[in-house]
C-alpha cells in the first residue's frame, strides 16, 4: 500500500498489491484520471496515458497553442460550464447568478490512516497502517472557495474510498446545488451495469443492463432512506464477467438519504460514473467560513468476478464499518412476536410465547409494535413512547425483568421517526411533522414523518425513549421506519434553508443513533424500514444488522438474500423462520427449508411456537442447536460464495467457507419440483483442492477431496428432495476436513 507523488510529471499513484489509481495535475490545474484497475508498476511518468486531439466543436480550456478540452478528458471531479457537456459532479450558484467554476490545484497531503467524517458515518481504520490517504486541495479564485478531494486506499483490500469537502472563504454567499461524493471515468463503454432494485417484499433484485450512449441511473428521492426501490450501489462489469472471473468495479455510498448513482456514456464511448446526494430538492447555502462535507463513496475493484467484489465489501463492512460490542460477535437467536400476535397481546400472552421460545433454545425475545401509547392498530399512538399499562400492567421494566428471569434476553421495537396525528405528541406539537402549511399532508400507514432536521424534535424523542431503556433490561432494539417523506418542508426552517431539510433530516437520524448507541453500548440495534427499505452501509455504522425484508417466505427470500449479498455480509441480514401459510404470500414451504434459508443471516423466529406440533417443535430445537454450533462460521469468520442464481434458474445455491478452508456449510434450494428430472451436480467453490472432506447431508455422509467437490460436484439426490416436500425443498450440506 502506497501513495506516491511524482513531482516532475505531477502524477499521483495510489496502489496496493491488487489495484492502481493514477491521477495527474493537468496544465490547467485541474485533475485528470489516467488509470483505475489492476495494479501496475509505479514509475515517474504516466502522462502518455493522456490522449488529446483537435476536434470539431471542441472548447479549448488552455491558451494557444494547447488543445486541452474537458469534453474528452477523464476528470476527477467535473464541473459545469467550461467545455464539458456531460453531467457535472459539482454545481454551485453564485450571487451574480453564474454557475461557472474553476477549481485548480493548490497543494496536497499524504498521510497514514483515515480521518472520520463526523457526523457522517464512514469506513474507519483502527491502526494507521491499515490505510493511506491523499487529500488534494483545489481552489476557485473568483469565489474564493476550497475543494478538498480525499482518497483512502486500504492495505488489505482492493478498495478506495472517496469524499469531497467544500469550504467557502469568500464574502459573497454561494449555494451548492450538486455535490457528488465521487466521479470516475473510463476510456470505453464495454460494460454492463449491475444494480439492486425492487419494491416492498421484493427488495434488492439483481438487475443487469448493457451500457449505451446517454445516461442510465438509479436514485432514491424519498427523503427518509435509500428505499426498497433502489439500493445506493452499482457495479460495472465486463460483458463476459461471471461470479468467479472477469473485471468488475463496485460503487457503494455510505449514506441513508436521497442519492443518485449514475453512469453516462459520451458519444466518444467514454463512461462516467457518479454517486452522491441527489441534487433534486437539495440546495445548501454557504456563508463565509462554512463548509459542506459529502458522504463517502466506497469503490471496489475485482479481477476475479462478482463474488470477489462481494467478499471484499463483506470483509470491509464487517470489520471497518460496523462498530462496538457486536461487530465481531455472532448474533443471539431471537423470537419476535409480530407475526404471532400483531397488536393483539397482553402480558400473559407474551410470557406464554416467551416461555415456549426458551424451551426451544431461543436466547432473545423481542416485543414488537403495540406496547406504547394508545396503540391497538396503526392509526394511533406513534410518538407516545410511554408504556400502555392496559396491555402491560408492569410496564416494559416489569416485563423485561420477567423475561430475563426465564433465562432470555429482552428486545423492543420502536419507530422513533414517525408520529400518528392521533397521539399526544402531535396534539402538543402539530408543527413538528414534515409538511407544507396550507397543503394536504399525505400519510402512509396512517402516520407522518417527524421533522428530524430540527434539534428540538430529536432531543424530545431521545429523552422519551432513553427513559424507557434506562428503566428496563433491554438487550436489543429493532428500529423501524415505515413510510417515505412527502411534502418535504420544515416549519422550523426559513425559505432559504428548505433545500437543506432532507439532508439535515438524515443527520438528525444519525445524531439520535449516535446518542443511543453511546449511552447504551451493550444493546444490539437492528435497523428496519418496512423490512429492507433502509438497507444501506451508513445504517450498519450504527446498527450492525438490518431486517432484510418483511417478506419472510423462504422461496422469495432466495432472491432477496442473494441480491443483498452483492454488497452486505450475512451477519447484517435479519432472517427469520415464520409460520405457514406465509403471511405475505399465503404459501406453504417446508419447515426445513425455512430454517435452511434463515441460517444464512442472523437467524430467528417470527411465530408462536405454541402452535407447532411436537414433531415440528423437535425440528425447531434441532435448527437452533445447529445454528448455535455453526453461527460463528456463518456470521463472523466465513467467506460467502454464490453458486446458483435464483434469477437464472429453478435452483439457488450458496455456501460459506472457513478461512482455513477446513469447514463449510452449503445451502441448496429448488423452487418447483421436476418430474423425471435430469441429473444435477452442484459444483462447490472456495475449498482446498487437496483436503479430504467429510460431506454430510442429514444422516448421509461420504468423503471427497476439494478438487472433486469443486470440479465434479455433489450429485443432488432428487429422491431426497421429494421426501422433503418437492416444491421449495432444500438440502443442507456440512463439510468438515476428515481426520
Amino acid at each position: 500500500m502506497k501513495i506516491t507523488f511524482h513531482e516532475q510529471t505531477k502524477v499521483f499513484h495510489l496502489f496496493n498489491d491488487e489495484i492502481s489509481y493514477i491521477i495527474r495535475i493537468m496544465e490547467n490545474g485541474q485533475l485528470e484520471n489516467l488509470y483505475y484497475g489492476k495494479k501496475i508498476a509505479d514509475r515517474e511518468d504516466f502522462t502518455h496515458l493522456h490522449e488529446e486531439m483537435q476536434r470539431a466543436l471542441m472548447a479549448v480550456c488552455v491558451p494557444e497553442p494547447g488543445v486541452l478540452s474537458m469534453q474528452y478528458t477523464k476528470q476527477e471531479y467535473p464541473v459545469y460550464g467550461t467545455g464539458d457537456y456531460r453531467s457535472p459532479a459539482f454545481t454551485v450558484k453564485q450571487e451574480n447568478g453564474s454557475q461557472v467554476v474553476n477549481f485548480t490545484y493548490v497543494s496536497h497531503e499524504i498521510y497514514k490512516g483515515k480521518k472520520a467524517l463526523t457526523p457522517l458515518p464512514a469506513v474507519y481504520v483502527e491502526r494507521e497502517e491499515e490505510a493511506c490517504t491523499l487529500e488534494v486541495l483545489l481552489h476557485d479564485d473568483v469565489m474564493d472557495t476550497d475543494l478538498t478531494l480525499s482518497y483512502t486506499i486500504f492495505e488489505a483490500y482492493p478498495v478506495i474510498t472517496r469524499n469531497a469537502k467544500i469550504t467557502h472563504k469568500g464574502t459573497e454567499k454561494i449555494t451548492l446545488e450538486r455535490a457528488m461524493s465521487l466521479s470516475v471515468e473510463f476510456q470505453d463503454m464495454d460494460f454492463e451495469m449491475v444494480h439492486l432494485s425492487g419494491a416492498w417484499a421484493r427488495e434488492r433484485y439483481v438487475k443487469e443492463r448493457k451500457l449505451e450512449m446517454g445516461i442510465q441511473s438509479i436514485q432514491g428521492i424519498n427523503g427518509t432512506g435509500c428505499g426498497a426501490e433502489h439500493n445506493p450501489f452499482l457495479a460495472l462489469k465486463r460483458p463476459h464477467t461471471t461470479e468467479n472471473q472477469g473485471e468488475v468495479y463496485g460503487f457503494s455510498l455510505v449514506y441513508s438519504g436521497n442519492f443518485l448513482a449514475q453512469t453516462e456514456v459520451s458519444t466518444f464511448d467514454m463512461t462516467r460514473v457518479m454517486m452522491g446526494i441527489h441534487p433534486e430538492g437539495f440546495s445548501w447555502e454557504l456563508a463565509q467560513g462554512e463548509s459542506f462535507q459529502t458522504p463517502e463513496g466506497v469503490m471496489v475493484y475485482s479481477d476475479a468476478g462478482l463474488n470477489k467484489m462481494s467478499q471484499v465489501y463483506h470483509r470491509l463492512y464487517r470489520k471497518n464499518l460496523m462498530r462496538g460490542k457486536w461487530r465481531d460477535q455472532p448474533r443471539p437467536i431471537l423470537l419476535n412476536n409480530w407475526e404471532a400476535t400483531y397488536f393483539d397481546f397482553n402480558e400473559e400472552k407474551i410470557l406464554n410465547i416467551a416461555a415456549k421460545a426458551k424451551e426451544a433454545g431461543v436466547e432473545l425475545f423481542v416485543l414488537d409494535d403495540g406496547w406504547f401509547g394508545v396503540r391497538n392498530d396503526d392509526y394511533s399512538g406513534l410518538g407516545d413512547w410511554f408504556v400502555n399499562l392496559n396491555k402491560l400492567p408492569h410496564g416494559i421494566s416489569g416485563l423485561s425483568q420477567k423475561i430475563e428471569e426465564m433465562g432470555l434476553k429482552f428486545g423492543l421495537w420502536v419507530e422513533l421517526e414517525m408520529v400518528n396525528k392521533d397521539s399526544d405528541l402531535y396534539r402538543e406539537h402539530p408543527d413538528w411533522i414534515i409538511g407544507v402549511p396550507g397543503r394536504f399532508e399525505s400519510h402512509g400507514r396512517h402516520q407522518h414523518v417527524l421533522d428530524f432536521s430540527r434539534k428540538e424534535v430529536v432531543d424530545y424523542i431521545y429523552e422519551m425513549i432513553s427513559k424507557v431503556i434506562r428503566e428496563s433490561s433491554i438487550s436489543y432494539i429493532k428500529w423501524d421506519m415505515n413510510r417515505y417523506m412527502t411534502e418535504p418542508y420544515s416549519r422550523g426552517a426559513s425559505s432559504s434553508e428548505q433545500g437543506k431539510v432532507m439532508h439535515k433530516y438524515i443527520l438528525g437520524v444519525y445524531d439520535l443513533y449516535t446518542r443511543l448507541t453511546q449511552e447504551f453500548p451493550e444493546i444490539l440495534f437492528e435497523s428496519c424500514s418496512s423490512g429492507g427499505a433502509r438497507f444501506d452501509p451508513a445504517m450498519l455504522f450504527f446498527a450492525p444488522q438490518t431486517w432484510t425484508s418483511d417478506d419472510t417466505d423462504a422461496g422469495e427470500r432466495a432472491k432477496i438474500q442473494y441480491g443483498t449479498s452483492y454488497v452486505y455480509p450475512l451477519v447484517s441480514m435479519g432472517s427469520h423462520v415464520s409460520a405457514v401459510p406465509n403471511h405475505q404470500l399465503l404459501r406453504t414451504t417446508p419447515l426445513s427449508t425455512r430454517g435452511n434459508m434463515a441460517y444464512f443471516g442472523t437467524f430467528g423466529y417470527e411465530l408462536d411456537l405454541n402452535l407447532l406440533s411436537e414433531e415440528e417443535m423437535e425440528e425447531v430445537k434441532q435448527q437452533i442447536a445447529f445454528m448455535k454450533e455453526y453461527r460463528n462460521l456463518i456470521q463472523v469468520e466465513g467467506d460467502f460464495y454464490r453458486i446458483l442464481s435464483p434469477f437464472e434458474g429453478n435452483e439457488t445455491a450458496w455456501m460459506v467457507v472457513s478461512q482455513d478452508k477446513e469447514q463449510a456449510i452449503v445451502g441448496f434450494y429448488q423452487r418447483l419440483n421436476k418430474i423425471n428430472g435430469s441429473w444435477l451436480r452442484l459444483k462447490l467453490q472456495g475449498l482446498d483442492k487437496q483436503v479430504l472432506y467429510d460431506v454430510k447431508c442429514g444422516e448421509k455422509v461420504y468423503q471427497a477431496y476439494g478438487d472433486e467437490l469443486m470440479y465434479v460436484g455433489i450429485p443432488i439426490d432428487r429422491e431426497v428432495l421429494n421426501q422433503k416436500g418437492g416444491d421449495f425443498a432444500s438440502l443442507l450440506y456440512v463439510l468438515q476436513k476428515a481426520d
